[in-house]
């Protein structure tokens, strides 16, 4: 009696089933229109799909306080890549611009917690919502808290606020 036998049970199973429902499809799409060439694309950590590089690159924060040239162009270059990378909502980005605006009408003795529970709560959003792109903002938020210094904050507000507009 083979059948009795788990180890008979389980490749007879594998073997005799048909496709899954809502498995593949002709062309070896997936449904969704997710799958081609055997990979997901749009996924964290994938390794097909469309990435460029290592990731963003970084921000500097002094540079980004001194120029205002640099600070659009950093935001144009975020925008871009959500633009490629990313399906950020509006309302999610819009959000966390929100809780930036209120961390620097916070006062002082409170600002640099209020920005690391944003850099925090961004973290989040980014790794909920797969916006890598964001993760250069991720990096230049820990630059502006360890610096601690209202003109920071209110730069890295300023740069928040392009990418919205730009984005729109």
């Amino acid at each position: 009696m083979a059948e009795g036998n788990p180890d008979n049970r389980e490749q007879r199973s594998r073997e005799g089933r048909g496709p899954r429902e809502g498995g593949r499809h002709e062309g070896g799409r997936h449904e969704g229109g997710r799958r081609e060439g055997g990979r997901f694309e749009g996924r964290p950590g994938d390794r097909g799909g469309d990435r460029r590089g290592d990731g963003p690159p970084e921000i500097d924060l002094d540079k980004l306080i001194a120029d205002s040239l640099y600070l659009d162009n950093q935001a144009h270059a975020i925008v871009a890549r959500m633009r490629d990378m990313d399906s950020g909502t509006k309302s999610t980005l819009r959000r966390l611009y929100n809780a930036v605006r209120r961390g620097c009408r916070t006062a002082e003795s409170e600002r640099q917690h209020e920005f690391v529970m944003l850099r925090a709560r961004l973290a989040y959003t980014i790794a909920r919502h797969s916006l890598r792109s964001l993760d250069a903002l991720e990096r230049l938020l820990l630059q502006v808290t360890r610096k601690n210094d209202l003109r920071g904050y209110e730069r890295f507000r300023d740069l928040f606020e392009a990418i919205i507009a730009y984005n729109e």
